[in-house]
């Protein structure tokens, strides 16, 4: 591994020049005005990988956009690692609270990346983890220390649903056939606390749009004999939680897991200071679910919350308008024996039962997500673990976290393999909204430890 090691040292500036020409490109895969972008940066992946010593490089065409495959077998005998990122990236809006351009990426010292962190969109989720491991390969293969095969697949849709990777893996399950499935889109509890995520929340996704009147009226001469299709609304969401933050919709609670007391002092046992979380939000105090800490309603407790809101007149100016329609993209988190179909036809059910009569509502399921959990006790864990120890010092703790990665339980159900998720991101790194940021630390201690778990999980096997 020394012979790695040095070599990673020796190319930092070059793999970080790369990551930051890959940063560049606005691969957007919710708004079609970004197509050509997205299926740029497919060809700039499978580029990154030919010339990092990958075989049988290909972009393969989905219904959406294309998901790059690549591989490395040296031994047939040995065992497979199929390693899954993505190269698309959310939305950068809003726009003006980006202090740096998002696809113009730059380095800025924060408190929790005193070293310096990537500022852009992607950086972190999940171009940046992603790409930990075209170099880690890279470096394996340059020093002739790729000790078990390895194949790549890196999607173009995971922010929008992945909805073309089931086909794609259930036509290529031969192609895609492997020991165990390495995913880099997590994150740590912090750059001297590692941590191995085990668990995921679940995601069911959809969009409500509330009609009233037939056009735009004035507000003066309907208001307070019209019903305003904006206030229903609010209302309407309103009634979604009560005064416990306990979610209102009949049988949502039906099959949740409920955790043991031990197994719920357990992971609250991990570090987390309230007042250093409030700190970093610029907040007085926290919500959330009553009876459970701030660790579990982020973590084992599912959850409901509008991701959007709008409708009637945004411009500037005043324009007293009483708008026809309404409309709120709202997200609801699954937690284990939730399932996302189940909950989407629930809350569809409960929704148009609660319209008052007059309005009409509508409501359209956008994607979804099964939660998953992942043992500690496979060869993958275990390499995982040992890998962090070996480059952090340090155990990494085992944690749930609360975002979704639906393909998780896609990759047990249709390639017949578990999943490690060894992310290296922070919580507090901004994915999703302005200011993404990707810790130079973190960039670097991934692509040093991903070689650790190969030589680990080839001697574990």
């Amino acid at each position: 591994m020394e012979k790695v090691q040095s070599y990673i040292e020796a190319n930092k500036e070059r793999f970080l020049e790369e990551l930051f020409d890959l940063l560049r490109i606005p691969s957007v895969s919710a708004d079609p005005a970004y197509k050509g972008d997205v299926v740029k940066t497919a060809e700039f992946v499978a580029e990154s990988l030919r010339k990092a010593g990958a075989d049988n490089v290909e972009v393969c065409p989905t219904a959406g956009y294309p998901i790059v495959y690549a591989e490395k077998i040296i031994d047939p005998s040995k065992p497979t690692v199929l390693v899954y990122g993505h190269y698309d990236v959310q939305p950068p809006d809003p726009m003006d609270l980006w202090e740096s351009g998002p696809f113009e990426p730059v380095i800025k010292k924060t408190k929790a990346h005193p070293d310096g962190a990537i500022y852009a969109r992607g950086a972190c989720d999940d171009k940046g983890q992603a790409y930990m491991h075209v170099k880690a390969f890279e470096a394996m293969v340059a020093s002739e220390a790729l000790p078990c095969n390895i194949k790549f697949m890196i999607e173009g849709e995971e922010e929008v649903g992945s909805a073309n990777l089931g086909i794609f893996c259930k036509e290529n399950t031969e192609k895609l056939k492997c020991d165990t499935i390495l995913i880099s889109d997590t994150s740590i509890i912090a750059n001297d606390v590692p941590s191995i995520t085990v668990g995921l929340r679940g995601l069911s996704y959809l969009e409500v749009e509330v009609t009233g009147p037939n056009r735009d009226l004035h507000s003066g001469v309907y208001g307070g004999g019209v019903a305003n299709p904006i206030n229903v609304l609010c209302d309407m969401i309103a009634s979604l939680m009560d005064e416990n933050k306990h979610i209102t919709i009949p049988g949502f609670y039906d099959n949740v897991e409920e955790l043991s007391s031990e197994e719920r002092s357990k992971m609250n046992e991990a570090p987390f200071s309230l007042e250093e979380y409030k700190a970093d939000l610029e907040i007085d105090d926290v919500q959330g679910e009553a009876g459970y800490t701030t660790l579990e309603r982020t973590s084992i407790r599912p959850t409901l919350d509008v991701n959007g809101i709008w409708g009637g007149y945004i411009g500037e100016g005043a324009k007293t308008v009483l708008p026809s329609k309404a409309f709120a993209k709202i997200s609801m988190r699954l937690v284990p024996n939730q399932d996302p179909e189940r909950i989407t036809n629930l809350f569809a059910e409960h929704f148009k039962n609660i319209a008052p009569a007059s309005v009409k509502v509508k409501v359209h399921p956008h994607h979804g997500g099964e939660p998953a959990l992942t043992p500690t006790d496979t060869p993958e864990y275990m390499a995982a673990s040992k890998a962090m120890e070996t480059t952090f010092g340090k155990t990494p703790i085992p944690t749930r976290e609360g975002g979704s990665i639906p393909i998780v339980a896609l990759f047990e159900q249709v390639l017949n393999a578990k999943s490690v998720l060894m992310g290296f991101g922070l919580n507090s790194d901004a994915i999703h909204s302005p200011n993404e940021h990707y810790g130079l630390f973190n960039f670097y201690k991934g692509i040093e430890t991903i070689p650790y778990f190969f030589k680990y999980y080839a001697e574990m096997k």
